[in-house]
């Protein structure tokens, strides 16, 4: 199988997620009739929000997947599509619950909040238009599917070439998917590089993009379910 060599393996993630970007952003001008600041001034929007991850991350994924046609390798082997391990499927469930419930330990002894502002308010933005089901599947499905694809399976594919440039190929995947998280401060962005290493590791223990991508929406569904608890039930 042709893997894409470093340098262009990062060209076609950019391309890719520029791509995204402006689909989703394109989609957004134009729902709001070519008033970007109306755009600009609710960037938490529930609606937007879903919206905008609906539309960006198939684009990106599919971009990718023109990368990986023109290579002439197999998608499903690429990108790991493969079904993993009981053992580190349930290693990596049991694992995720111990950090996340350190990062929450972590934030509630700073006396920081669980959930940040762009939760709450991209939930009762769309709660109140109706599209909770729609932004959920936004968040726990189709955003971890676009960023699986993109780090933990095309750049981990290329950066990840020998045992010794697996930890380095590990931490800068996970800065890079870190940095893409704007939306939090510095302690979600952490939180996010921390949950990154983990992700990397077991897609390189197991060899399966599956496997992490049901960890990333474990993870994502689990802010979600904070986040009501916080709005519904919280005095």
């Amino acid at each position: 199988m042709k893997i894409w060599g470093y340098w262009t393996t990062l060209g076609w993630s950019i391309v890719a997620f520029l791509v995204g970007q402006f689909a989703g952003f394109g989609f957004l001008l134009w729902l709001r009739g070519g008033d970007w600041d109306s755009v600009l001034q609710t960037p938490f929007d529930g609606v937007l929000v879903t919206i905008f991850i609906a539309i960006s991350n198939p684009v990106t994924i599919g971009v990718l997947a023109i990368a990986v046609r023109l290579a002439r390798a197999d998608f499903s082997d690429y990108f790991a599509l493969k079904w993993p391990a009981a053992r580190h499927l349930t290693f990596g469930i049991a694992a995720l619950v111990v950090l996340i419930a350190a990062g929450d330990a972590l934030l509630y002894l700073t006396s920081r909040d669980l959930v940040t502002a762009f939760q709450v308010q991209s939930y009762t933005t769309a709660a109140a238009a109706g599209w909770v089901p729609a932004m959920l599947a936004a968040a726990i499905l189709i955003a971890p599917a676009g960023e699986e694809v993109v780090f933990r399976g095309f750049l981990f594919r290329s950066w990840a070439r020998s045992p010794r440039s697996v930890w380095p190929a590990i931490v800068v995947i996970s800065i890079l998917w870190a940095i893409l998280h704007i939306q939090y401060d510095w302690t979600g962005v952490f939180q996010i590089f921390v949950i990154g290493l983990f992700l990397g590791w077991m897609r390189w223990r197991s060899g399966s993009l599956v496997l992490t991508f049901i960890l990333h929406s474990l993870f994502n569904l689990e802010g979600t379910l904070e986040t009501l608890a916080q709005i519904h039930f919280a005095k």
